[in-house]
């Protein structure tokens, strides 16, 4: 089955926008599973802009599910993962101006800043992902890094399905199967995630050798409108058509 992985991080936005603890991203920690989702994501920033410090163990022990850390690769950040501990630590590119992740991580370019970072977390029990576009040349460098997992940008996907551009979007998720057939045959398990909506959902999640998808903000803001718990199953329920569809 292909895992669905909720990121909380925005509903620490919403709380920070005004102060105090409401709304509080421990109880839709503790909503996730009842509603079908299968680990639990946060981004601890280095300016703090959503998930907090005390978040982190707060929402672990709000919840059985899996947590994936994701965290730059910076020392201040592989110090508390190593304190943390999390199921899975995912590195991403961070940039203090942007409002959210832009792009996946050059780990072929910072090779040499990752890999230490990658052994120190996986002697620490984590589960080391590494969010990269979906480019063969990552992947390999992935697998060099010995990272178990990759989670493939769906960014550029998202936003040509915005667009209208039907070309463009066949492009890029031809890119996608590509990049997750790859990683799967050297033995790496591939993720995805990034704009990921109700609407474009299903043609990623059809891709085979995808096992999880990691989605947040647009959950987050249907929750406004539909409640938590209700679309996350939705969410839940078009993944799984997805699969089965690809298999009929």
């Amino acid at each position: 089955m292909l895992r669905l992985g909720l990121n909380i991080d925005h509903v620490a936005t919403i709380r920070n926008a005004r102060g105090g603890a409401h709304p509080d991203p421990v109880r839709a920690a503790a909503i996730a599973k009842m509603a079908g989702a299968d680990g639990i994501t946060i981004h601890l920033r280095e300016d703090r802009r959503h998930i907090r410090d005390g978040d982190l163990e707060a929402v672990r022990a709000a919840t059985p599910l899996p947590i994936n850390l994701e965290m730059a690769a910076t020392e201040e950040m592989t110090r508390i993962a190593e304190r943390f501990r999390p199921h899975a630590a995912c590195l991403v590119p961070e940039k203090r101006e942007e409002r959210t992740t832009e792009g996946g991580l050059d780990v072929a370019g910072l090779h040499n800043t990752i890999a230490p970072i990658v052994r120190r977390l996986k002697e620490a029990g984590c589960r080391v992902s590494l969010f990269i576009e979906p480019d063969p040349v990552q992947i390999a460098v992935a697998e060099v890094l010995g990272a178990p997992v990759v989670e493939l940008h769906t960014g550029r996907y998202a936003e040509l399905w915005l667009d209208g551009d039907e070309d463009g979007v066949a492009k890029e998720l031809e890119r996608l199967r590509l990049a997750a057939s790859e990683a799967a045959r050297r033995g790496i398990e591939p993720h995805a995630g990034h704009g990921l909506t109700f609407d474009n959902v299903k043609p990623v999640a059809a891709i085979p050798e995808l096992a999880e998808l990691n989605i947040g903000h647009f959950l987050i803001g249907e929750a406004i409108f539909t409640g938590l718990e209700t679309a996350v199953r939705r969410m839940r329920a078009l993944m799984d058509e997805a699969r089965a569809e690809r298999a009929a």
